[in-house]
């Protein structure tokens, strides 16, 4: 017996609630001697950590960066590597893309390009307005290559998702991205043999987009990574016996949500509006996963300062959770985004958890360095889950 059987073996349904709140890109390096969370001004965070228990976690493996959608599913209590997860599904599902056995998504990024060099990955972050005209554009020149129909979706912001429609594509594609700004254009390549040709089409695409968008300031060609068809894998109610809700605005969390089958809430832009949801609905489910999305934007723009300022917005609606009561109630990240390096990195992520059950530990605020003095150390993400479902009476006792 693996660990997730026996985690589903010894998991029961209770009336007990557990709130799993993610400030994505959380953890961070100092810059002056402190992070964003340790200048942060978090009374009501720092009063959980006082009466909860804390350590640090690793997504993946230490030393090991993780896209947020390993990261994720860690913390929902899947193996990331035994599940490999595209991030185009991720963002597909996420904003409601219908994908089917002969189709292949990728998320994308309008991005702009000055000669042969990617000069901004993210093309200044332009509206989603602007995203949903640039999309309708391409749609209207580019609607077949090669016999494969190819469907541009908006997502938000500089993000859009790309649909392939064809026999035979494969998704064994390395991204097309350079990852840093002031790099050369890159085409994805085959990671098999079978891509080969999967790899042409996405290529000439790619050159269309390009010629099409020419006219363009910015925002004049694309970027294109986590290549995917539907994947095969468990929802949380068969694993976890969960009634799972998920409260994110942002598509590639909505569409991993969806994917470990937690019924996406309608809910608006503003952090207000996410509380807001999970008052309204709390009476309806046991688990619910509230996402904060800026903490990792910040992060990825270097943005030290706004980074603090959403924190300690987030530390603001502490009071309301409280208010209703869960059993309960988890506060991390999915994974580490330091303002000094503007990318995902392998830094451990401050976590803790605070029930009736927990064993208060010394740690006097949420931070990098006080979680490190927590009493649950440093561990796998993966662990966060069996957690969870511990401190809610939610796992019965293994063996005689």
């Amino acid at each position: 017996m693996n660990k997730e059987e026996l985690i589903k073996e010894l998991c029961i349904e209770t009336d007990s609630k557990i709130v799993l709140l993610v400030m994505d890109g959380l953890g961070d390096l100092p810059v002056n001697r402190a992070t964003p969370l340790e200048k942060a001004t978090t009374p009501n965070l720092d009063s959980l950590a006082k009466s909860g228990c804390c350590g640090l976690t690793d997504p993946v493996l230490r030393g090991i960066t993780p896209g947020s959608g390993p990261a994720h599913l860690s913390l929902f209590g899947y193996d990331p590597t035994k599940y490999i997860l595209g991030r185009g599904i991720l963002e597909a599902l996420g904003i409601d893309v219908d994908v089917k056995e002969k189709d292949m998504v990728a998320r994308g990024n309008f991005a702009t390009l000055k000669g042969d060099m990617i000069v901004d990955r993210r093309a200044g972050r332009i509206s989603t307005e602007k995203n949903r005209s640039l999309c309708e554009k391409l749609n209207n020149s580019i609607k077949e290559v090669e016999n494969t129909k190819v469907t541009f979706y908006t997502g938000k912001e500089h993000r859009f998702v790309v649909k392939f429609t064809a026999e035979g594509l494969s998704d064994k594609l390395s991204d097309a991205d350079p990852q840093k700004e002031n790099k050369p254009k890159v085409y994805p390549k085959p990671i098999s043999s079978e891509a080969k040709n999967t790899a042409e089409i996405v290529n000439k695409v790619m050159d269309k987009v390009t010629d099409v968008l020419g006219d363009q300031a910015k925002a004049n060609t694309i970027l294109l990574r986590g290549f995917s068809k539907f994947p095969c894998i468990p929802g949380m109610k068969d694993l976890f016996k969960l009634k799972t809700a998920a409260i994110a605005n942002y598509p590639m969390y909505r569409g991993l949500a969806k994917l470990v089958g937690m019924e996406v809430l309608e809910v608006g832009s503003e952090m207000e509006d996410l509380f807001d949801a999970l008052k309204k609905f709390f009476n309806k489910y046991n688990f619910f996963y509230v996402h904060v999305k800026k903490t990792d934007s910040y992060g990825e723009d270097g943005n030290f300062e706004a980074k603090k300022d959403i924190i300690e917005k987030t530390d603001q609606f502490i009071p309301a959770v409280l208010d209703l009561k869960p059993d309960v109630i988890v506060v991390t990240s999915d994974h580490s985004t330091p303002c000094s390096l503007k990318s995902h990195s392998w830094h451990p992520n401050p976590f803790l958890i605070f029930s009736n059950t927990a064993q208060v530990d010394k740690v006097e605020k949420f931070s990098e360095k006080e979680c490190s003095q927590g009493y649950l150390g440093r561990f796998h993400s993966l662990s966060a889950m069996p957690l969870m479902l511990a401190h809610a009476g939610k796992l019965v006792k293994f063996g005689a």
